[in-house]
C-alpha cells in the first residue's frame, strides 16, 4: 500500500491511493473560545443544503457541548474505545491510525451508527464535566468546565470515506481539495459512513445514497466563504485555502495561524486522515482532555492565545481580527499600522479592521437640534 506523508502526526501513513496534493487545500479555523452555541451556523447550513426528504436528521454542520455531547451519539468516544488512546513521543504519533489498525489490506477501522444514534442532536448540551456543589463559585480557575465544539466535514488530506468506498463514488477535487459524493455512482453501501471517524457522512433513506458537506463549493468557486462561516455571529470562523505546494506563506492567514504559528490544531489528528478544520483550543479546559482531542501542542497554543497582545504577536492578532470581516475568501493579509488588511483571490482589498474600534462621545446638548440627550435607563 502506498505511503503518504502526514505533517500532523510527523510520520507517513499507509493510504490506498497515491495521488499528488490538490492545487490548494480548502481549510477552516474555528476559535473555540468565542463560540456561544447559538446554532446560527447550523440553521444556515440546514436550510441551504439539508431541508429535503430523508435529511431530517442530517446536519452537515452541528455544534455540540463537550465533554458529554456528540452527534451522532458517541461519535468520537466509541472509536477511541476501539482503537485506544493516542500515544505521542516528541509530537510523533506512536500509536496506529485507523488505516493501520486492521492491517493494510482492510478498509479503515470504523463503526456504523444506528438510527437511534442520530435521534438526539443536542444530547449533553451545556452539561459540565462534573457536578457543582452547593456554595461553589467561579474563581480564577474552573474546577468544572465545558466548551462548544462546532463541527463540519474536515475535507481531509487522506479521507477515510474515499478509501472505504467500494464504488469509488467519493472523491477529492484536485482544484481545492473539497471531498464530494457522486450520488449517481453511490449505491448506499454506507462504507463511507462506517469509515469516517468524524461521522460527517450521512445516509439518505429516501434517496438511498450517501450525502455529506459539500464545502459550499458553488460559493467557493465564486471566491466566497461557506454559509456557516458567513452566518457566524460570533465571528469564530475563518475559511480559506492552505498552501499545499511549497512552504507555508507568511501572508496567507490560514498558513500563518495553522502552520507557522501553530495556534490552531486539528481535530483528532491521531486518526491519520489529516483533517483541514483547525481549532484554537479553549484556554479554560485541562490539557489532558484537550491533548486527546487536538493532539500535542495544546499547552503552547493556549499560552500563545493568552499573550496575543504581546508586540511579537501583533501579526497573529491581526489575522484573528479578520475572522468574519468579509464574505470573501481572504488569500493574503498584512498589518498596516493599526489595521489588519485582507485581500481576496483576485487581489482586491476586501477587509480592513482596526485593532481598536473607534468610539464617539456625544455632548449632552445637541446644538443643531436644540435638545438635550437624556439617559432614560
Amino acid at each position: 500500500m502506498p505511503q503518504r506523508p502526514n505533517w500532523q502526526i510527523n510520520r507517513p501513513i499507509e493510504y490506498p491511493y497515491e495521488a499528488p496534493p490538490p492545487a490548494r487545500q480548502v481549510a477552516y479555523v474555528f476559535d473555540v473560545n468565542k463560540c456561544i452555541a447559538c446554532q446560527t451556523c447550523t440553521i444556515a447550513c440546514k436550510t441551504a443544503w439539508t431541508s429535503g426528504k430523508g435529511q431530517e436528521t442530517t446536519f452537515f454542520n452541528n455544534v455540540e457541548s463537550k465533554p458529554y455531547g456528540g452527534y451522532p451519539l458517541a461519535w468520537d468516544s466509541r472509536l477511541l474505545d476501539e482503537v485506544g488512546p493516542a500515544r505521542w513521543k516528541d509530537r510523533n504519533l506512536v500509536s496506529l491510525t485507523i488505516f493501520e489498525t486492521d492491517g493494510p489490506k482492510n478498509p479503515p477501522h470504523g463503526w456504523r451508527p444506528t438510527f437511534e444514534d442520530y435521534s438526539s442532536p443536542n444530547l449533553g448540551e451545556d452539561d459540565l464535566s462534573g457536578p457543582v456543589e452547593r456554595g461553589e463559585e467561579i474563581g480564577p480557575t474552573h474546577p468544572h468546565w465545558m466548551f462548544y465544539l462546532a463541527r463540519i466535514c474536515n475535507h481531509c488530506d487522506n479521507p477515510a470515506c474515499v478509501a472505504a468506498c467500494p464504488r469509488k463514488a467519493v472523491y477529492k477535487r484536485d482544484e481545492d481539495g473539497i471531498v464530494l459524493v457522486d450520488q449517481e455512482r453511490c449505491r448506499g453501501y454506507r462504507e463511507c459512513v462506517r469509515a469516517c471517524p468524524y461521522k460527517k457522512v450521512f445516509f439518505n433513506t429516501i434517496a438511498r445514497a450517501s450525502e455529506k458537506c459539500i464545502g459550499c463549493f458553488p460559493r467557493v468557486e465564486q471566491g466566497e466563504v461557506a454559509l456557516c462561516v458567513e452566518s457566524c455571529i460570533g465571528k469564530i470562523r475563518m475559511h480559506g485555502f492552505r498552501t499545499t505546494v511549497g512552504a507555508p506563506r507568511e501572508d496567507n492567514p490560514l498558513d500563518y495561524i495553522v502552520r507557522i504559528r501553530q495556534l490552531a490544531l486539528p481535530l483528532y489528528p491521531q486518526f491519520g486522515t489529516g483533517p483541514n478544520v483547525f481549532y484554537v483550543p479553549p484556554v479554560h479546559v485541562p490539557d489532558g482532555f484537550l491533548e486527546q482531542v487536538f493532539g500535542p501542542g495544546v499547552e503552547e497554543a493556549k499560552d500563545l492565545y493568552r499573550n496575543l497582545r504581546a508586540p511579537e504577536n501583533r501579526k497573529l492578532l491581526g489575522a484573528l481580527l479578520l475572522f468574519g470581516a468579509t464574505n470573501r475568501i481572504i488569500d493574503r493579509f498584512d498589518v498596516q499600522g493599526d489595521e489588519a488588511v485582507g485581500w481576496d483571490l483576485t487581489g482586491t482589498e476586501v477587509a480592513r479592521v482596526p485593532f481598536t474600534e473607534p468610539s464617539y462621545v456625544r455632548a449632552p446638548f445637541e446644538k443643531d437640534l436644540g435638545v438635550y440627550r437624556l439617559n432614560t435607563t
